[in-house]
């Protein structure tokens, strides 16, 4: 079962419509993706970008955007494990306000906020599923995730810079989830972040840094319940084997762990500074990967 760590893969050499090149990393190499995947995937710096860029610095391949995909269930874990409470309050308050015909109370219009919010990337998700599910997916080159990295690292910048921070999470509406919906979509592209463009829209939108980070995580639920179920079905439907299996669930296991610490230092780091330590990271990862393909460092 175990398979060398810097065998290259053959999968996508073979003309599968879908890249499962992840098989061919060895369980130590998974866990290694699992835990970059678990603390990326809920900071501001893109998970899909670093598992495109740490398995080229490690000689493995490019495990895929299906791999990504169906990888942000451990995110659902730990989302769904930190603020159970959060969100039994919400579902229950929705649920009585619908009993009592009160359509106005804030739970339910943050709840359908929410829900409206996920519409977007689930639609435009299904448009571009093909190529980002293809091997060697134009989207998931060096270069597009370096200027995405860039674009990203500068409007985070002029959100921290202009958003005035005033609102808490009592004070969030069906609007909000419409608006930073719509920044969720841009996430397909690789090097976005999911939690990066909703964050900052979040905070164009006047919201308290920690409130930000708080609803992109509640945002995201929905998106990646719909897009964790999809892949499984992706990778079910290319045959993935016992092995692929087990090796996904492996990654899945370290990812849910680092997700649960990430959510935990990030809330707690937002409390008290700033997200200007994100936008420096992101433009500098962005300027370092321009530059190294440039100069023929890394393969594009």
């Amino acid at each position: 079962m175990m398979h060398s760590f810097l065998l290259s893969a053959a999968v996508c050499n073979e003309g599968s419509a879908v890249n499962l090149d992840f098989v061919n990393i060895n369980w130590f190499g998974i866990v290694i993706l699992g835990i970059v995947q678990g603390i990326t995937e809920l900071l501001p710096i893109s998970s899909t970008a670093h598992l495109r860029i740490v398995p080229s610095f490690l000689g493995l391949p490019d495990p895929g955007s299906a791999f990504s995909a169906a990888m942000q269930l451990a995110s659902l874990t730990a989302v769904l494990t930190y603020f159970w409470q959060d969100i039994t309050r919400l579902l229950g308050s929705s649920y009585r306000a619908i009993l009592r015909k009160d359509y106005m109370s804030k739970s339910f219009r943050l709840l359908l906020g929410l829900i409206a919010g996920t519409i977007p990337i689930a639609i435009v998700g299904l448009l571009l599923k093909k190529t980002l599910d293809t091997c060697n997916s134009p989207l998931r080159t060096l270069v597009t995730i370096g200027i995405a990295s860039i674009v990203m690292s500068l409007l985070l910048a002029a959100a921290e810079k202009w958003g005035s921070r005033k609102r808490n999470f009592e004070q969030l509406t069906l609007i909000d989830g419409v608006f930073v919906g719509i920044a969720q979509v841009f996430a397909l592209i690789p090097g976005v972040s999911r939690s990066g463009s909703t964050i900052t829209a979040a905070l164009f939108l006047k919201m308290e840094r920690e409130t930000a980070a708080k609803f992109s995580f509640l945002l995201g639920l929905p998106t990646i319940i719909l897009a964790g179920a999809v892949e499984m079905a992706t990778l079910a439907k290319a045959g993935l084997d016992l092995h692929g299996w087990a090796i996904l669930l492996l990654g899945l296991t370290s990812a849910s762990i680092s997700a649960f610490l990430a959510i935990f230092l990030l809330l707690k780091y937002l409390e008290k500074h700033s997200t200007w330590l994100f936008v420096w990271y992101r433009l500098a990862m962005g300027l370092f990967l321009l530059i190294g393909v440039g100069l023929g460092w890394l393969k594009n």
